[in-house]
């Protein structure tokens, strides 16, 4: 019987962000798993803080890649994302970041790497949906997978100190959190499928694809990645007890008559701002912007990882 060909082998594009320190030898593991599947080497590609993710993934299609692997944290995973979406070709998630929020909606073992890389080259796989981010200011279009927000949500991922990240984790988000509650409110138009549903001032529109989000606080409780809807929701305290009345709302779940926290469903959201706020997506600051609008793709995207 002739040996098999290496060009016929499958073989796993890792894109890997080099910033990320680990203590575990990714390389090795993925070429160990590799070659007891019968793969061929990997393709390694860096991420640069040029470019994080996308020309790599783009590379990644290029050289024909039977499955792009991720393995970083949600900064790369979104990058990654937007260039496989649409395409057959599917994810694999190696999470080694600080929030690695997709991976931990999706409900995989973000501390067990080995069994991230062995679910992704032999795993099942299940679509999941995307959110296309259109700007006019400046004018850029992006996907994420997991939320995205303006105000003060955003401002907090601008202000988080990275040495106290790297310490501590998430936990950095915390304080963050506590320095920027002073501020001013901005007034805001927001409209849900056609339909105005918020005109006054507000602190933060957080728009959601999945429900949790850092410290496996639960933003948008109904929010579900592949039901085909974004899960919006609107913070606007009032007064000096208002923040509590925010938290209140959240615990409620918006289900009172305080308009503090209001929760919205629908496919398209458009948003709107007197002036420009902080933007992020998926934990990455995007700088500042005051319209934006955001729909739901639905089952756009491919995810190869372990049962669960």
């Amino acid at each position: 019987m002739p040996a098999t060909s290496s060009s016929s082998l499958k073989r796993a594009a890792v894109i890997i962000n080099p910033a990320k320190p680990v203590d575990i030898d990714v390389r090795g593991l993925m070429a160990k798993h590799c070659a007891n599947h019968g793969w061929g080497e990997p393709i390694w590609l860096e991420t640069t803080k040029e470019d994080p993710g996308v020309g790599q993934a783009k590379e990644a299609l290029k050289q024909a890649a039977d499955v792009v692997i991720a393995a970083g944290g949600d900064g790369t995973v979104r990058c990654v994302a937007e260039v496989l979406s649409g395409t057959p070709t599917p994810l694999g998630l190696v999470p080694l970041g600080t929030g690695n929020l997709l991976a931990r909606n999706l409900g995989m073992d973000v501390t067990d790497v080995e069994g991230a890389i062995e679910g992704a080259l032999a795993g099942w796989e299940r679509k999941i949906d995307v959110v296309r981010a259109v700007r006019s200011d400046p004018d850029k279009e992006q996907f994420f997978l997991v939320m995205a927000g303006v105000g003060y949500d955003a401002t907090i991922m601008a202000d988080t100190n990275e040495d106290l990240k790297d310490k501590v984790g998430w936990l950095a988000y915390v304080d963050a959190g506590i320095r920027n509650l002073p501020g001013k409110p901005v007034k805001a138009n927001i409209v849900i499928d056609g339909k105005a549903v918020v005109h006054r001032r507000v602190r933060s529109v957080m728009v959601g694809n999945c429900g949790k989000v850092q410290g496996g606080l639960e933003i948008f409780p109904d929010a579900s990645v592949n039901d085909g809807l974004l899960d919006v929701v609107v913070l606007a305290p009032s007064g000096k007890l208002g923040w509590f009345s925010v938290v209140a709302g959240m615990i409620g779940k918006g289900r009172g008559k305080d308009t503090s926290v209001e929760y919205f469903q629908g496919k398209t959201v458009e948003i709107t701002l007197e002036h420009k706020e902080d933007y992020q997506l998926d934990g990455d600051h995007e700088g500042e912007g005051k319209h934006v609008l955001m729909t739901i793709e639905p089952d756009a995207l491919t995810i190869r990882m372990a049962a669960n």
